[in-house]
């Protein structure tokens, strides 16, 4: 008996796509459309992704594909590999991914090459350095995607300046605005962490840290500990300090120890991390979706990198970036500590989700964000 096919695919494999991709799943949910979810399990541990399909109530994925971490070459031919049998077995209509990893990558390529047809989320942005590994595969995905998912109209720019037709283009806006409305309420609800922690609101600020160009060097990332042990005794500001199992793992390789000023705990679920995040006197990180979830709660942000990908955050005022030397990140976070959150949110009105299975499904027009 053959397996029945289904009429989308939803491809997702890290925390940041399970949350961006939630409110594209509910919208399927909520219409009762015929949808598969692929979990490549890019991150293997539970902290990481798997609590974040509890956290948010979303259907347990049909398939987990067990890939877990490694070099990219060989990482990202495992995934190519794996999503292609799900996709020969099932035969989708259509194929979603979102943003920018390995799994985004090989979701795309692997439907592009059986003829499926592919909508990338969160399509357009770049940060213009291509030792970036997510420079890389979200170029890569935009060209070989069918549909287009823009997040503003500065991201559907740059996909009409590399020649993609404009055709495949819709701003629709960035569904991680649908997430963070959709389930802060929630998180303030049932979320605690700041009691469990012993904090009080605007007394912290929140660090993360993960991205290779920062993690993947050890005298890059002795210097960005430095520079956040800094922030700390200057501002007299508590510093918390969720540590990613892949950081965790380059202290160990490189020898390093994280600075005494630091708090460290360990990742948190996405609404203990949301209700974190909200509560905030400024987060320094190196995601870009924190950066736009900065953004959107209105916490000022300071971004521990070269360049950024969402420079709408940078044009509304909400963000800085500082790259990694102690004294420009000690000066970017006094700077911004003096922000008043009163920023336009540029990232839409928080119905992404419903538009992006508007234009998959054809079912309505889309309207603008």
């Amino acid at each position: 008996m053959s397996t029945p096919t289904v009429g989308m695919a939803i491809v997702l494999g890290t925390r940041p796509e399970i949350i961006k991709m939630s409110p594209v799943i509910r919208e399927c949910q909520r219409r009762k459309l015929d949808f598969l979810l692929i979990h490549t399990e890019q991150h293997h541990k539970f902290e990481m992704d798997r609590v974040f399909f509890q956290d948010l109530e979303l259907p347990e994925p049909q398939y987990r594909l067990g890939i877990g971490q490694g070099a990219h070459g060989a990482q990202t031919g495992r995934l190519l590999q794996s999503i292609e049998e799900v996709l020969l077995a099932r035969s989708p209509d259509a194929v979603l991914v979102q943003g920018d990893t390995n799994t985004v990558l090989a979701g795309a390529l692997a439907a592009a090459k059986l003829h499926i047809p592919v909508g990338h989320v969160e399509a357009g942005l770049r940060s213009y350095d291509r030792r970036m590994p997510e420079e890389l595969n979200r170029i890569l995905a935009d060209h070989a995607a069918d549909l287009l998912f823009a997040p503003t109209g500065q991201a559907r720019d740059i996909l009409l300046s590399e020649g993609i037709d404009a055709g495949k283009v819709h701003v629709t806006g960035n569904t991680i605005v649908d997430a963070v409305q959709q389930n802060l309420a929630i998180a303030r609800s049932r979320s605690s962490p700041l009691s469990e922690h012993g904090l009080k609101p605007g007394s912290y600020i929140v660090v993360t840290a993960h991205r290779p160009e920062n993690v993947d060097h050890g005298e890059r990332l002795a210097m960005l500990l430095e520079a956040v042990a800094l922030v700390r005794r200057e501002t007299g500001l508590e510093v918390i300090y969720p540590l990613h199992p892949r950081t965790e793992s380059k202290l160990k390789t490189f020898g390093l120890r994280v600075p005494e000023e630091l708090r460290i705990v360990q990742p948190l679920g996405f609404l203990d991390f949301l209700r974190l995040e909200a509560e905030a006197a400024l987060i320094l990180t190196d995601s870009g979706g924190m950066q736009e979830e900065a953004c959107i709660l209105q916490v000022p942000c300071v971004t521990l990198r070269e360049s950024t990908e969402r420079p709408e955050t940078v044009d509304a005022g909400a963000n800085v970036v500082a790259g990694i030397r102690p004294r420009q990140v000690l000066q970017s976070v006094q700077d911004m500590l003096g922000a008043d959150g009163s920023w336009p949110n540029p990232f839409g009105d928080g119905h992404s989700g419903q538009r992006i299975i508007d234009i998959v499904t054809g079912t309505t027009g889309e309207s603008s964000p």
